[in-house]
């Protein structure tokens, strides 16, 4: 799988595996530092401009592997997932559902943008958001209970989540194959992972990287895996929390990157 890197924060400088990525030629390199409009929200000129900078970089498709910092721009999801052009499954690790409606507008945000997919792209099938906090699942539940028959049982048949407490569920994975169309695209938010496996900028999950990995090998030998991204870096003005401090969470990032890399790579 080839590689595209999104700089939004230049947060990746200080992870020398990702620099070397840079520096060797390894991976497409788009610098989007410049973009005003894009932290957590992303507004619509915006939008085009990283289109045309993903265009300009000779990028046709969703295919290989695409890193775009941290949680904040997850929304990146969206904007690859709009250049798939045949059925898919969306497959996302998260502890946030990133479903929610948008505060102005109809802006896409890093909260809200799974739900845009849903409306906007017309070749998704269904998804699947895997480590979502107990909480958050419970609390979409309610909300989806007030909405109008139609939409509500369209988001209850192309929505599922997999709440944290069943990731060690038994037959998980075959449940969870049986749901999924031929063709998948994977997004990972580190935030996912317990804190002993990244330092990101949003509250962590308890997946360890054993059971994540174990979960795409197992989705890749019955499907096809059009395209993944991986987001969930530490913020830029982080400082250290009662977790890391800002060398450990570098390291931590560091190394997490590469095992992703070279695991996705190798599938």
């Amino acid at each position: 799988m080839s590689i595209t890197v999104c700089n939004f924060t230049n947060v990746y400088e200080d992870q020398p595996f990702m620099e070397g990525l840079r520096h060797s030629g390894e991976a497409t390199w788009i610098d989007c530092t410049d973009i005003p409009g894009t932290d957590c929200y992303c507004d619509d000129e915006a939008v085009e401009t990283i289109r045309r900078r993903i265009a300009d970089a000779g990028i046709k498709d969703a295919g290989g592997i695409h890193f775009f910092d941290n949680g904040n721009y997850h929304y990146m999801s969206k904007i690859w997932a709009d250049m798939i052009q045949e059925p898919f499954s969306l497959v996302i690790f998260d502890h946030h559902p990133d479903m929610q409606e948008p505060r102005f507008g109809n802006i896409l945000s890093c909260g809200g943008w799974v739900k845009k997919v849903l409306e906007e792209n017309k070749f998704i099938d269904n998804v699947v958001i895997i480590g979502v906090a107990n909480h958050l699942a419970e609390e979409f539940k309610s909300e989806i209970a007030s909405q109008p028959a139609d939409a509500r049982n369209d988001l209850q048949h192309k929505v599922t989540f997999i709440r944290e407490s069943e990731l060690g569920k038994e037959n998980l994975l075959s449940s969870l194959a049986s749901r999924l169309s031929s063709n998948i695209y994977l997004s990972i938010d580190k935030d996912a992972l317990s804190p002993a496996y990244a330092a990101t900028n949003w509250d962590q999950g308890s997946l360890d990287v054993a059971a994540l990995k174990e979960i795409i090998a197992g989705l890749a030998a019955s499907h096809k895996i059009i395209g993944v991204d991986i987001c969930g870096e530490r913020a830029r003005d982080f400082a250290g929390d009662e977790y890391h401090t800002v060398q450990e969470a570098d390291a931590l990032n560091d190394r997490i990157n590469r095992e992703l890399a070279e695991f996705l790579q190798n599938l």
